[in-house]
């Protein structure tokens, strides 16, 4: 803490405060426009992250073929048969007859009984150890053997302080079977995950086994009632059904053909007709978006290219917010911060670009397979009368509609279709190219958050402002040590005259 004035009563540190004042006018400067600096990074970095989701979404949709021939299939008798499209682009048509339905391989145990000859309870299935229902007694452990139809064997390790819900669980997490205890009846049902398989393989039973290499009295298998004459079980049976003249067989009643899932609910006793037509909806409604998300990403990009900038708004320094309310320094930042991206030549360029991309012709065929030019202007999508919209589209979806219909190939050919050569592919593949191409000139410039500041251009330039604020702060320090030395000898000279004149007031006083 410095104490200035003692001798001259001045008030030296405001002097020299005031003074540092206007040495500090080009550090604040500097600092203002490195604030500025890092607020344009931040813009830039912004702007790329949502040109690469732009991008990265119009890989996952407009230009995915599926995406343009996504089916509805009708069904004659949807209480017998459902069909639905998963992911194909070929049609699909014909009959199916439903001869036999699908079914699992079912088990139920005898009646399972506690230690004290009762029925087992829900209860003392929980708690109950093997040991303590004297189904699995002493140590040691037991092999548990299940195999599902169709499946290779499972085998569980089981030891006498499990409980049977420990074996159960074991039962559904590692094998091929579904069991519960069904405390109503006090025995385990199982049935096989997979359904069928009893006309395709063995005899199409759950099958248990046990083993404990020691005492067969103890056999876990027969002490839980899993084998034996109170057993009773059912064979997986295969669905058997025609299609379109073919008879063949499934394990499960739900299966998939040529991309379509089928699932077989009842037999039938005529041929159920099938036709599947474009799901004009659903294509409408992903080139409507992609429309959308166009305007809206160039309307964004337009604002900040146009931007206004307010030059006499600088970065506000901690003294000065220090002074302001806060939404004062609220309205005075919006106005600093504005027009960071003001006439950015990338994103410039790249809109231009893009106006003319969405105004491009692509080559595919008509409904008759005749070679056409074709632009989104023949789908109903035009750019708007009003300039000032900037090229924003709009949708007649009508015409829009009735195209889809008609050739929903040549509408992904205009859209979504790629080339080896990105400026020969489909609108939406060009599209993606001036984004990549932009965000690439945008890293060049801001970097990405994990470079350094040396790999980019505005990194580069606020290293160089640290180091001009470092230097300056430097020689700041020094004028102010300066300042206070002259300071501190000027009152040092005044209290050593002001000492000399008391001794001489002293002197003359005591000669009278």
């Amino acid at each position: 803490m410095r104490i200035g004035g003692l001798a001259s009563g001045i008030d030296t540190e405001s002097i020299i405060r005031d003074m540092m004042k206007a040495h500090r006018i080009p550090l604040d400067k500097i600092t203002q426009k490195k604030q500025y600096t890092q607020w344009q990074l931040d813009d830039y970095r912004s702007t790329n992250r949502d040109l690469r989701k732009s991008s990265d979404k119009l890989f996952d949709t407009v230009m995915k073929q599926s995406t343009y021939m996504k089916k509805n299939v009708s069904v004659s008798d949807e209480k017998a048969v459902s069909i639905t499209a998963k992911g194909s682009t070929s049609d699909f048509s014909g009959t199916i007859e439903v001869t036999k339905l699908a079914k699992q391989a079912t088990l139920q145990s005898g009646v399972i009984q506690d230690e004290g000859g009762a029925k087992l309870t829900e209860e003392k299935m929980k708690t109950k150890t093997l040991d303590d229902l004297n189904i699995f007694k002493g140590e040691g452990e037991q092999k548990l053997i299940i195999e599902a139809p169709g499946q290779e064997a499972k085998t569980i390790t089981v030891k006498s302080t499990d409980k049977i819900s420990d074996v159960l669980n074991q039962i559904n997490e590692k094998t091929g079977v579904s069991a519960f205890f069904d405390s109503s009846t006090g025995k385990i049902a199982m049935s096989a995950k997979e359904s069928g398989f009893g006309a395709v393989e063995g005899d199409g039973k759950i099958k248990i086994s046990s083993t404990d290499n020691d005492d067969v009295s103890s056999d876990l298998a027969s002490k839980l009632n899993l084998v034996g004459a109170d057993v009773k079980s059912s064979i997986g049976v295969d669905a058997e059904f025609i299609f379109n003249g073919l008879s063949t067989t499934r394990a499960s009643n739900t299966f998939n053909i040529n991309g379509f899932e089928i699932s077989l609910k009842q037999t039938t006793t005529s041929p159920v007709t099938f036709n599947s037509t474009t799901d004009t909806d659903q294509v409408l409604d992903s080139v409507v978006e992609f429309v959308n998300d166009y305007n809206e990403m160039i309307e964004k990009l337009n604002s900040k290219i146009k931007e206004k900038q307010f030059k006499s708004f600088h970065p506000l320094s901690a003294e000065q917010k220090a002074d302001m309310k806060e939404k004062e320094i609220e309205l005075w930042e919006e106005k600093a911060m504005s027009g960071t991206l003001k006439g950015d030549p990338a994103l410039s360029s790249m809109l231009n670009n893009l106006r003319s991309i969405m105004s491009s012709t692509v080559t595919t065929t008509d409904k008759d397979g005749k070679e056409i030019e074709i632009s989104l202007n023949d789908l109903g999508i035009e750019t708007t009368s009003n300039y000032l919209d900037n090229g924003k589209l709009t949708i007649n979806e009508d015409k829009l509609r009735a195209k889809i219909s008609e050739n929903p190939n040549a509408v992904y050919d205009l859209i979504g279709k790629s080339n080896t050569d990105p400026k020969k592919g489909g609108i939406a593949q060009q599209y993606r190219n001036e984004l990549q191409e932009a965000q690439k000139k945008i890293t060049v410039k801001a970097g990405s958050s994990t470079a350094v500041n040396d790999s980019f251009a505005l990194g580069r330039s606020i290293k160089n402002m640290d180091k001009q604020i470092e230097r300056f702060e430097s020689k700041l320090e020094m004028m102010e040590s300066r300042y206070w030395k002259q300071f501190n000898a000027m009152e040092q000279a005044i209290q050593r005259a002001n000492s000399q004149s008391a001794q001489l007031m002293s002197s003359l006083g005591g000669g009278m």
